[in-house]
């Protein structure tokens, strides 16, 4: 009789010490004892990852894409060996295998490649032989083998996508809180937990900035029907579960994006501008035209490769965040939450209404208030609660 496949990844705070790392182990061997069969997918070591950029940087201020792949890579290979030592030694047959050897196939936009395949074989012949197979997320190979890199967050990406090709029973994903809330409770203390989400409202979350789950696991689950549940591997909670497409509820939740730039341009530089930023690989999240010229927002990150070659056209920038509102029942909210945040004195620079949300661009001092403010109005007081149910996103 075949035994039930469970896909559990853990990440960098779940792995971030020798002790976590224990604990992880323990919750492998739990449900390895319930008689399923198990793969695990591990993210770096929390703060590995940014001291590996730092590194990078001290030696090149725009490093070189490849070298930068094979760099970061190396980070999630620490955790993996470590997590399969622990099991190991608790008589717990493990494996750990990188990107490469589970043969996950990606195309080659390194720092950010998209998966393209994984061959299995290589992890179904270690299951067959009931062994713990620990696979090293956020990184694959390319067709020429090069070591790629899936971008910030793609351990939950590398672990989706496994266990849609393993057809695994569910993907769980263990993080430092115990599922997905209505808003960051690190910055809303009165967020609420989602006990069911559906995968549009979790897609249009995640694109618009909320960290809980990397985006492209939340589209792979979405088209491939990937039960997926987030959970805590600091408590016993049963977590949020992602699953159906129909939102039933009007409001979902807000999502907060940080270290993002606004830029202004003349009218006239913006073709050149956008095609430069196509070469370049760099995502151009917002576009406002107004008489003065064009404000342009994208990540912080891409911005020091835009303006070695682009600084001169560039009238100002500033660091600016994102707060989105996310839901299918916007109508008139735009006029009601810009009169919010005013009456607190918060400036909105701009904002704009699309397809299931509304977002602002706010100063970075202002975006933990206002995300209060607002949350507070359609997810707390009186009258958010006899207009929009508590559960915001039951399916």
């Amino acid at each position: 009789m075949k035994h039930p496949l469970i896909v559990q990844k853990f990440g960098g705070t779940s792995v971030g010490t020798i002790e976590n790392i224990h604990r992880v182990a323990e919750h492998i061997i739990k449900a390895k004892n319930q008689g399923n069969q198990i793969v695990v997918v591990v993210s770096a070591m929390s703060g590995e990852t940014n001291r590996l950029m730092d590194l990078a940087k001290q030696i090149d201020s725009v490093p070189t894409a490849r070298e930068l792949d094979v760099l970061l890579s190396t980070g999630e290979q620490v955790s993996m060996a470590l997590l399969a030592m622990a099991l190991n030694k608790q008589g717990y047959s493990s494996r750990s295998l990188t990107g490469v050897q589970a043969n996950i196939i990606t195309d080659h936009q390194h720092n950010n490649a998209s998966i393209l395949s994984i061959d299995t074989s290589a992890i179904e012949a270690l299951l067959s032989q009931d062994v713990i197979v620990i696979v090293a997320g956020f990184q694959g190979v390319n067709q020429y083998g090069d070591i790629t890199t899936l971008g910030r967050g793609g351990s939950d990406t590398s672990a989706v996508t496994l266990a849609g090709a393993l057809q695994s029973d569910e993907c769980q994903i263990f993080t430092d809180v115990d599922g997905i809330y209505t808003c960051d409770p690190n910055v809303v203390p009165e967020a609420k937990k989602i006990d069911v989400i559906d995968c549009i409202s979790m897609e249009e979350m995640a694109y618009r900035g909320a960290k809980i789950l990397h985006l492209p696991s939340v589209q792979y689950a979405r088209k491939n029907c990937v039960p997926l549940r987030v959970l805590s591997t600091f408590s016993l909670s049963e977590g949020s579960l992602l699953k159906g497409n129909e939102p039933e509820q009007p409001l979902c939740g807000i999502a907060i994006q940080r270290q993002m730039i606004c830029i202004n341009l003349a009218n006239d530089d913006y073709l050149s501008f956008e095609r430069q930023c196509k070469m370049l690989g760099v995502h151009i999240w917002s576009v406002f035209e107004h008489k003065d010229g064009v404000t342009i927002i994208i990540k912080h990150e891409a911005y020091a490769k835009l303006e070695l070659i682009f600084g001169d056209k560039i009238i100002i920038s500033e660091e600016v965040s994102l707060l989105t509102l996310v839901g299918q029942q916007l109508h008139g909210l735009l006029e009601l939450s810009d009169a919010l945040l005013a009456e607190q004195g918060i400036k909105v620079i701009h904002s704009s209404v699309n397809q299931g949300s509304l977002t602002w661009v706010l100063s970075s001092e202002s975006i933990d208030k206002a995300a209060n403010i607002l949350h507070h109005a359609y997810f707390v007081s009186a009258q958010a609660i006899n207009h929009r149910p508590k559960r915001v996103c039951s399916s």
